[in-house]
């Protein structure tokens, strides 16, 4: 069963991946009765002094007092000199709360600063659970020296399991890429189930390096992938008040410092970066909230990337073809009626459509191959691909998305109880 008593999803990998140690960054993680009495529900993790930081955050217009308060810290500059810390809770979310809301933001991060040993102004906090419910602040407090002397650099799988909300796995990824003059190593962690929609989701995200990289070529290395990773996923189309993704560099790689993203090393480092990223966007699709089929979306052919993203996120957010995909419908109508009111410029009789590698229409019609019972066939997998060329153009875009089932209904029904 997952943290919430939900059943484990069907499409969740076979066990928690084996992390690489990052050196430079120490968690722990302890039960706080945030909302409920006896589960892990709180992390804290300290990142060494000499990183760097960086960071994207939900642009929803109702954010959370964390999120502010996490931009303006990272506006003002992502060095760590003295150190860092995030310190994350599941169960409320401190979103809607009014000016108790930053009041909770800062009670718990001079508890940490205190306790971890490193400058308020460098800790950086994340809620996630309920909207609109008073944070009670003063239950992390107490736990937080305890959480302090708990520190360890092999913690972070229980990190993983800690931040979780409504996810039924906890989710890792890691890459080690080759330096000059020794390896780089990347382990993330994510959370994420539901309220799944692009300006990130309703995931809280950590990734962590040893690369030595300054913060405004780390935050680059970070921003230029979120648009085909964490920005290319949907569960419901629902966007969060707290979603929130921090990456630090310790520089404690034996590798030589990366001074750009061209080329070489620092190409290779981003290549590697983005890599987690979307494995840890694809396991968050997984778990998606009642899932049991895992769908990517590939649109090719259009006037533009932009328009490409319109229409696969069309596609992937569609009730329509999700209940469909969840039926093992081979339903391929409902694709053209997702491309038909994307809003992006599309022409009937030069659409194609497959499924895995049956076309299923082409030339405006129903192809002269196409085959029910195989689509049918097809259906039935759990890892499915949906394509679709538009004829018009070079814009591509691929995004992730799962099938609407009931259990979407079940648990999103009764979620404050």
């Amino acid at each position: 069963m997952g943290k919430a008593g939900l059943p484990v999803s069907p499409l969740a990998p076979a066990r928690f991946p084996d992390l690489p140690v990052v050196a430079g960054v120490e968690f722990a993680s302890g039960a706080a009765g945030v909302k409920y009495q006896g589960r892990t529900d709180v992390t804290l993790i300290r990142i060494a002094p000499g990183s760097s930081l960086a960071g994207a955050f939900t642009r929803s217009s109702t954010r959370a007092a964390c999120i502010l308060d996490n931009q303006a810290k990272l506006a003002a500059g992502g060095d760590a000199p003295e150190g860092a810390a995030i310190i994350v809770n599941s169960g409320n979310a401190n979103a809607f709360t009014g000016a108790r809301g930053q009041e909770s933001v800062d009670a718990v991060t001079t508890a940490v600063a205190r306790a971890a040993g490193v400058p308020a102004g460098r800790v950086f906090s994340s809620s996630t659970g309920v909207i609109g419910e008073p944070l009670p602040h003063d239950r992390i407090v107490a736990i937080v020296d305890d959480l302090a002397a708990s520190l360890d650099a092999g913690g972070i799988a229980g990190a993983a399991r800690a931040i979780m909300t409504t996810d039924t796995f906890p989710k890792g990824a890691s890459a080690v890429v080759a330096g000059e003059g020794g390896e780089i190593r990347i382990a993330g962690i994510a959370k994420g189930s539901g309220m799944i929609a692009p300006d990130m989701a309703t995931m809280l995200v950590y990734v962590f390096t040893d690369a030595a990289i300054p913060a405004p070529l780390l935050q680059q290395a970070l921003s230029s992938g979120l648009d085909t990773t964490f920005n290319a996923i949907t569960v419901d189309s629902d966007t969060s008040t707290s979603d929130a993704l921090i990456l630090a560099a310790t520089g404690r790689s034996p590798a030589a410092p990366i001074t750009s993203l061209d080329g070489g090393a620092g190409a290779a480092f981003v290549t590697a970066l983005h890599g987690v990223m979307r494995d840890l966007a694809q396991l968050v699709v997984r778990d998606g909230e009642g899932a049991t089929k895992f769908v990517e979306v590939r649109v090719t052919g259009a006037a533009s990337e932009a328009d490409a993203h319109k229409v696969a996120m069309a596609i992937a957010n569609s009730p329509l073809v999700k209940t469909a995909i969840a039926g093992e419908d081979a339903n391929w109508g409902r694709i053209v009626a997702a491309v038909g009111k994307s809003g992006a410029e599309a022409d009937r009789d030069r659409l194609r459509i497959r499924f895995g590698d049956m076309v299923l229409a082409e030339n405006g019609w129903r192809s002269p191959s196409y085959d029910e019972s195989k689509a049918s066939a097809y259906m039935k997998r759990q890892d499915l691909v949906i394509a679709v060329d538009l004829g018009l153009g070079q814009g591509a875009r691929t995004v992730w998305t799962c099938d609407l089932t009931h259990g979407y209904i079940d648990i999103n029904a009764d979620y404050r109880s």
